[in-house]
């Protein structure tokens, strides 16, 4: 096998990731919405979609382990004689056997889809037994609008949030996007990325720090429906 095949399917690899990603967040939507319907009967519904997103969970921790296995492998062999490629495949599965041999499933419950689905969860709840779809209706214009305006909008892009995501040290939220710009930005000038919030006291921000808040982009998405209808 050649090293641009290797890149091909590795390439292949983090696109399966992408979709992975995706499902994860259609779970979590549906969870949520058995979740609003404050019924005891979904409960196990609700259990059964929290098993499949760890088990998406540990399929994108295996790829990421795999990939990176592959990818220090490679770099060894491209400084070697051209026929350390023959046991390229042999080294792969030594090394990728090994490191998922250490690995606990007890972490899956620290990936960053899988908190951010426990807490779409205790928020939909929460936000089920506290209101009422007759309080929501009563809501005026002008208070949506300038929660709009306070909740939606990302410190950065200054525009309504797409991907919303929480800051777990600060409690602040940005667009996806934009944050993870900002990092890699601030990283490739060996600096730290400082929250964007003014007067935040957050001066290092990390990408482990964000979790996604399913909670928040059901609301703007509900939003954009209610502007779309008037």
């Amino acid at each position: 096998m050649s090293l641009s095949a290797v890149h091909g399917t590795l390439s292949s690899l983090k696109s399966c990731q992408t979709d992975i990603g995706t499902g994860m967040d259609i779970v979590t939507d549906v969870a949520m919405d058995l979740a609003e319907a404050q019924d005891d009967a979904v409960n196990p519904g609700i259990k059964a979609m929290e098993d499949m997103i760890l088990e998406c969970a540990k399929l994108d921790r295996e790829i990421n382990y795999f990939v990176d296995v592959v990818q220090q492998v490679t770099a060894e062999v491209t400084t070697q004689q051209p026929e350390a490629m023959f046991s390229l495949s042999d080294k792969v599965k030594e090394q990728y056997t090994e490191r998922i041999a250490r690995l606990s499933d007890a972490d899956l419950h620290n990936h960053q889809k899988v908190v951010a689905f426990k807490d779409s969860i205790r928020n939909s709840f929460k936000q089920a037994s506290q209101e009422s779809a007759a309080d929501m209706e009563e809501l005026d214009e002008d208070v949506a609008v300038t929660q709009t305006q306070v909740n939606f909008t990302c410190p950065l892009t200054q525009v309504e949030m797409v991907n919303p995501v929480k800051n777990k040290k600060c409690n602040h939220h940005y667009d996806e996007g934009a944050i993870l710009s900002l990092i890699k930005t601030k990283h490739g000038q060996n600096k730290k990325c400082r929250c964007p919030v003014v007067g935040c006291g957050n001066a290092d921000v990390k990408e482990s720090d964000l979790i996604p808040d399913q909670m928040l982009r059901r609301k703007i998405q509900s939003q954009k429906r209610q502007n779309s209808r008037t």
